[in-house]
């Protein structure tokens, strides 16, 4: 319904109610400025909406690189249905034909010096209809504020600590929660000293789910210390070989599919064949999951930074046997995450907490150790690629196979929930294990696998684990940081195995005018040809069209290898259509290049057989702020495509610019991720 979207108000302002949420990423930025165009208003104007499921429209999740192209174009279709609106009984009002109107700030103006105003309209405007969309937005002539930078609404208020964060949250006669997790994934709780519970608010225990609720957080901490003492856990999950990850990702039972095939691709004697991997990776999310639960009188009220409010709702409904008009989740700001952190998690966790003191507030904070090791993980990955040379040095075939745990387990996708408290109830449910969406949708562990390039025949493959003792699921650009680390590695390898400049080697199979254009862009914005760098030090190449549908994104690297690997610059062309606010833009690829480059040289998750042991930023380092390269962003604009999403496109071209430059410096060509000096080392053993 339109009114779901937009509601104006006889005092001056409109208010904006989009079903995504910012996590960061600025697209409620984004969102105002769309709106604002459309309906002729200064972004001032335009008020936001916190998404709840009460009130907002249902936009699914916050992923994908999807937020403009879906909900920015949502917003930019009801925003001209409403201006239709105003027009009409505007034209009514002032005798005047719609046509003729002009609209100005909300003032509305036709013949004879007769105006009026949305905010005078407002009350007789009735917005209780279905947008449909009928209205044709603005051509894209007629815009004025698209493609040009709009300050971040939400930064001032974070700066000055005025716009809490959920974690700042405080609620009257709110109560305090923490959740003991087992050691080790999978493990039971066989038997607990109650004991250790005395002096809380309440003890909380179903089946392995254990927790505590305590009138401050310091009670709440202290009581935690004594169950982890008073608990005794058994059993667990048999753990992949911390030292033969790849080994064991193809020794497990899988689901087999051909992901994409052209021409007839047989098995021969493929002149180059490499295997490339990627460990596990945690979000590394800055603040640790948090959720608000309050158990009503008529339902369940839930606070959290989930990125698919609606979605979260179906799980607990699940979970709780509860009609979804039951429970209403409300999102509130955190730690940025793109991808499936333990948000929804906490939001259980807070739930079942609160149930044991109904009618009151229940805040639920996880620890660090508890967001790195709990939270999903971002699938290990092994890729082996093949290819054959035609006599003219072009790539005849080419094979793709991919061993990996799915990369999608949010909630709301099944009959059974995808929380993690929910296997660990005395009524539990079963373990949900990932599963990836259609490439037609985007793909999960396929996604980016179907090379961009013009080869004349390709196969490739997909080996889904039918198992997963460490809990997967999305994270920024789910497979395709390692397929594309995979793909422009191979690239790379080919090129140097004929003695041809890799630039020149990908513009030889690439037929896509955009994606040269790109590629051409970073070249030349880093000097490719002719530029001397210093002993040390290489250069490398990285390209792809993320998704193959999204934005195109092409990255040079310079990297130093004189002591540990450090990233020295990124130079970085992307063109994502129409771009509605070009710093958004440059943030967007300045953030997953500079992410990009903290996974590629540093993260992994670690692990033993007693369970996850990176639960300290000491044992799962990120990139520093000493550590992060010089990033320069040109954005090659194409005002008449539709927009596409920026979030995720410089990922895996920045990974594989990286490796690709190690190998420039020293020649030695590193495959598996992260690439640290003990890699290289090893590397060149």
């Amino acid at each position: 319904m339109l009114d779901r979207w937009l509601h104006f108000s006889g005092h001056g302002h409109v208010t904006l109610s989009p079903g995504k949420v910012e996590i960061g990423q600025g697209i409620l930025t984004v969102l105002v400025q769309i709106c604002a165009e459309e309906l002729d208003l200064a972004p001032h104007r335009i008020r936001l909406r916190p998404a709840d499921t009460a009130h907002s429209p249902n936009e699914g999740v916050t992923s994908g690189s999807l937020s403009v192209s879906d909900c920015g174009m949502s917003v930019r279709l009801a925003a001209a249905q409403a201006r239709q609106l105003f027009l009409a009984a505007a034209a009514e009002q002032l005798g005047t034909p719609a046509a003729e109107l002009q609209i100005d700030d909300g003032r509305i103006s036709g013949r004879d010096n007769l105006t009026t105003s949305y905010w005078e309209l407002a009350g007789r405007v009735d917005l209780a209809r279905t947008a449909d969309g009928s209205v044709a937005p603005k051509p894209t002539a007629d815009r004025s504020r698209a493609g040009r930078s709009l300050s971040r609404i939400d930064l001032p208020d974070k700066v000055f600590g005025t716009r809490p964060f959920i974690h700042d949250l405080c609620l009257p006669d709110m109560l305090h929660g923490r959740v003991l997790r087992p050691p080790r994934p999978g493990a039971r709780l066989a038997a607990l000293d109650e004991n250790a519970g005395a002096g809380v608010v309440a003890l909380v225990r179903d089946g392995s789910f254990l927790g505590v609720v305590c009138r401050t957080e310091a009670e709440a901490e202290a009581a935690l210390a004594r169950l982890a003492h008073a608990a005794r856990w058994e059993g667990g999950f048999d753990l992949p070989d911390p030292g033969d990850v790849a080994g064991w990702l193809k020794r497990q039972p899988v689901e087999t599919a051909v992901v994409a095939e052209c021409g007839a691709v047989e098995e021969t004697d493929y002149r180059f064949r490499r295997s490339y991997g990627k460990p596990y990776l945690a979000h590394g999310s800055i603040a640790p999951s948090c959720a608000i639960a309050h158990w009503k009188p008529d339902g369940l009220w839930v606070v959290s930074h989930t990125q698919g409010i609606f979605n979260l709702r179906d799980d607990l409904a699940l979970v709780f046997g509860l009609p979804v008009e039951q429970i209403i989740v409300a999102h509130a700001e955190s730690a940025g995450c793109y991808g499936h952190n333990g948000a929804d998690d906490a939001a259980l966790d807070a739930c079942l907490l609160a149930r044991a003191v109904p009618g009151r507030p229940v805040r639920l904070q996880w620890s660090r150790a508890d967001e790195l090791a709990a939270s999903p993980f971002g699938a290990a990955m092994t890729i082996e690629l093949a290819a054959d040379i035609a006599d003219d040095g072009r790539v005849r075939c080419w094979r793709h196979e991919i061993w990996s745990n799915g990369y999608v387990a949010r909630p709301g996708r099944a009959r059974t929930p995808a929380l993690l408290a929910a296997f660990d109830l005395a009524e539990g449910f079963p373990l949900y294990i990932s599963q990836d969406p259609p490439l037609a949708g985007g793909g999960g562990a396929q996604r980016n696998a179907v090379p961009i390039y013009d080869f004349p025949q390709h196969l490739i493959v997909k080996n889904r684990l039918l198992t997963m003792p460490l809990r997967t699921s999305s994270m920024r650009a789910l497979g395709a940081f390692g397929n594309v680390f995979a793909i422009e590695s191979f690239m790379d390898e080919i090129a140097a195995g004929q003695g041809l400049d890799p630039l020149e080697f990908r513009l030889r199979h690439l037929s896509d005018a955009r994606g040269r254009a790109v590629l051409e862009r970073a070249a030349a914005m880093a000097g490719w040809a002719g530029t001397a760098v210093a002993e040390g030090r290489g250069r490398g190449i990285g390209f792809a069209r993320y998704k193959n549908t999204g934005a195109y994104c092409a990255v040079v690297a310079e990297i130093d290898v004189n002591a540990d690997p450090r990233a020295c610059a990124l130079w970085v062309a992307v063109d994502v259509g129409e771009v509605v606010n070009r710093d958004g833009v440059v943030n967007q690829i300045e953030g997953g290049a500079i992410q990009a480059t903290s996974w590629t040289l540093k993260e992994a998750v670690a692990f033993d057989e007693s369970g996850v042991t990176s639960r300290s930023w000491k044992s799962y380092p990120i990139l520093r702020f000493a550590e992060v390269p010089a990033v320069k962003v040109e954005i090659l604009d194409r005002a008449d495509l539709p927009p596409v999403g920026a979030g995720e496109a410089a990922q895996g071209p920045t990974a594989a610019a990286l490796a690709n430059a190690v190998f420039g410096a020293i020649g030695v060509r590193v495959r598996q991720t992260p690439i640290t000096r003990d890699q290289i080392i090893l590397a060149m053993e």
